[in-house]
Parts: structure tokens; sequence; C-alpha cells
């Protein structure tokens, strides 16, 4: 009993502690401090984000207008690899030593950020079926890491400075500050967030979107068109729409790291797998000449939303190409491919459902997002910033569905999953283990 009373009395003492003033004191210097490095981060990475956007843009209307680029993947190829053997980063595991860096010890190298800028580039150049938003994690966390050692924060620090830069990049990039804030803290470990990086995230999110609208960027956004009622008919038809992207989202998973695997099993040096996928990707663009699939993929979500004619299997040929040329060793990311996969399947399933095509590609872009990134919150958030909050009892329901049947699949072999999705116990496991 007195054992007992004695640690009640503990306990009570804790929390008086913890209420008082001193940690009250504590908590205004870190918003403080973290006011001040994550603006700092936020133009920093906004600034360079930017650049690399343009860079992206001005890529992508060179293999546009001129349709021979896509011979040079060869070329381009060999560079990519022998730029990260010279910068001595062969073994760099891309987005997933990011996530490691937050989650664990691992050092980002400062060489990552102008080595993902270059060779994300000259893979959009060639029309490689890459995105941007990955290069962004990487680009940003980099960059967030090297301020984080130029302000001598120590690691736990650090690790905040590496998350506000992935945000402020991939929100310079795409727009969407809110999910890009949210994102970078949910996508590490799935049932944990990092709510001490709240604050920093959002503001360098913020900065990192405002700079680059200054300098020219647009955000994205889609106009989604008619949006029915929302009844028990719309509501069985969007569960269905979402068990299906689950499916989907698997799918794309499974292939992009079979693809890895097989190059790697057949060509054992990286320049003969680069050569390989090089070769493999320009037969498949001979034999789909319409380059409907080439590239990221910004060009096909938008004939969705405008209500062009896209074919019905375009989705499966996205994740063909994209397989291909990021297995292969083409650097920019997943995250763009992958919202192109969604739009098709979700415009294909529309004739099925009976259902808007443009509210069906916004519910299959989500869907197929939160179901590879294992990340409801930030999804639900992008949802609304780019298309608006008419249709959100649609996308509500499309991500819970799609992320809880997904399992624990994911793009990022490095994404831990600390509880499990189905029941209140921790499972502590990574990703498509």
């Amino acid at each position: 009993m007195k054992e007992e009373q004695e640690k009640k009395e503990n306990q009570e003492m804790s929390v008086k502690t913890f209420r008082g003033a001193a940690p009250l004191m504590q908590n205004i210097r870190y918003f403080i401090k973290w006011t001040f490095l994550s603006v700092l981060i936020g133009v920093v990475v906004g600034l360079i984000g930017a650049a690399f956007g343009h860079g992206v843009i001005l890529a992508t209307k060179i293999w546009q207008s001129c349709h021979w680029t896509v011979f040079l993947m060869p070329v381009a190829g060999l560079v990519i690899i022998w730029l990260y053997r010279v910068g001595k980063a062969e073994k760099n595991r891309g987005t997933d030593l990011v996530l490691e860096s937050v989650s664990a010890h691992e050092e980002i190298p400062v060489i990552t950020a102008p080595l993902i800028f270059v060779s994300s580039i000259l893979s959009h150049v060639v029309s490689a079926s890459a995105g941007r938003e990955g290069a962004a994690l990487q680009l940003g966390g980099s960059l967030g890491n090297l301020v984080g050692k130029v302000m001598r924060l120590d690691e736990k620090d650090r690790k905040i400075a590496i998350m506000c830069g992935m945000s402020a990049c991939f929100s310079a990039l795409f727009g969407t500050p809110l999910a890009a804030g949210i994102f970078s803290m949910e996508v590490v470990s799935i049932g944990i967030m990092y709510y001490a990086a709240l604050v920093p995230c959002l503001f360098s999110s913020f900065v990192g979107a405002a700079i680059a609208g200054r300098l020219g960027l647009a955000a994205e956004h889609y106009e989604i068109g008619l949006v029915p009622a929302f009844d028990t008919q719309g509501a069985a038809l969007t569960v269905l729409l979402g068990m299906l992207c689950a499916v989907v989202g698997i799918l794309l998973c499974q292939s992009m790291h079979q693809a890895s695997t097989w190059y790697r099993k057949y060509f054992k040096s990286s320049y003969l797998r680069i050569l390989a996928g090089s070769g493999i990707y320009i037969v498949l663009t001979l034999i789909f000449s319409s380059r409907l699939y080439n590239g990221g993929g910004l060009h096909l979500i938008e004939r969705c939303f405008e209500g062009e004619v896209v074919p019905y299997y375009a989705f499966l040929a996205k994740i063909l190409f994209t397989a291909v040329a990021l297995g292969a060793g083409f650097k920019g990311g997943e995250i763009v491919p992958t919202l192109c996969v969604g739009a098709t399947f979700g415009y294909t399933m529309a004739a099925l459902l009976g259902m808007p095509s443009g509210l069906c590609a916004a519910v299959g872009m989500v869907c197929l997002f939160v179901s590879v990134t294992n990340c409801p919150i930030s999804t639900t958030f992008m949802a609304f910033e780019l298309f608006g909050f008419e249709a959100m009892p649609f996308f509500a329901l499309g991500i819970a569905i799609s992320f809880t049947l997904s399992g624990y699949y994911g793009l990022y072999h490095s994404q831990k999953f600390v509880y499990s999705k189905i029941r209140t116990e921790y499972i502590d496991r990574k990703s498509n283990e």
C-alpha cells in the first residue's frame, strides 16, 4: 500500500511539473526556434524546388515537341549511373534512405541533392515514366539535413529539419501545402505521427509553396465537373471503386519492386541494367506510338478530366512503362505515375459504374495514392487541395476503403507499420514484409 501511495504521489508530481511554467517556456522557445528554422528551410528549399520544377517542365516540353529524345535514353541512363558512381552514391536507396534518416540513424549525403536534381531532369528529357514528388522528398530531405548541419542541430532536431525539407519541396512542386506538411510526418511510421514536427513542417510547407508560386510554378488543381448526391447507391459504388483501387495499388507496388529485382537478377552491372531498361522502354514507346504513357503522366491526367478519349487499358500500360523505367535506374519518383494510374483506372471504371468520369478519376487518384503510400490523413488533405470539398464524402470513403484493403504493401521498403491496420495492436513491421 505504501509503495502504491508513493507511486501515485510521484505521478501527480510529474503531471504538475509537466504542466508547470518551465515546460511552458520550453515550448515557447521551441516555437521561436522552429519558426526561424522552418522559414529558413522553406525559403532555401522553395527556391531550389522551384528551379527543379521549372527544369522538369522544360524537360517535358522538350520531349513532347521532340519525340526523338526517347532514343537518347541509353546515353542519359549511362550518364546517370556515371554521376552516381562519381558521387560515390551507387548504393543510395533514394526515398528509402530519407525515410530511414528520420526513423533510424541513416545519414543523407550532401551529394544526394545535386544528383537527384540532375538525374531527374535527364530522365524527364528522354520521356522516362517518372514523377517529380519522389525526387522532391530526396531533394528536400537532403537540403533540410544540410541546413540542420550548418545550424549545428543535434540528431533529433536534424530529423525535424529533414521532414521540413521534405514538406517544403513536395509543396513547392505540387502546390498542396497542407498535404505536404502532414505527409512527411505520416509516411515514415504508419500508426505514429511525429507531432513535434507539426509546426515546423507546416510552416516550411506553406513557405515553400509561396516561394514556388511567386516564381511562377503553378499549383495543381483539377475541375472534376458533376458531383452527384452522396446517397446509398453512390456510397456502395465508391466502396467498390475503393476496393478495386486497393488491388491496382498492390499491383503497382509489386510491379515496381519485382521489376527492380528482375533487373538485378539478370544484369549484375548497373550500366547493363539501365541499357537493358532503355532498350525495353524504346520498344514499348514504338509499340504504343501515341506517347500517352511516356513522361510523368500529367498530360494523361488532364485528358481524363477534359473528357478526351483514354484507352481502357491505360492504367496497365502506365504501370508497365513506370516499372521498366524506374526499375532500370532512371530517377524522378513514383508519385505522379501513381496518380496517373489512379486517374486512368477511375476514368475506365466510370463507364462501368455509371458515375461521372471526372469524379471517378479524382477518387481513383486519391485511392491509388493512399494504397501505395499508406498515408490516409495527408491523402485526404491532398484530395481537398486538388479537387475542392464538394466531393468530400466520396473521397473520405474511398480513401478509407483503399487504405484498409491495400494491406501492408507500399512503395517504400523502409516505411514502418507500427500498428496494425485492422487491430489496435503493436506490430512493428516494414512495408511488404
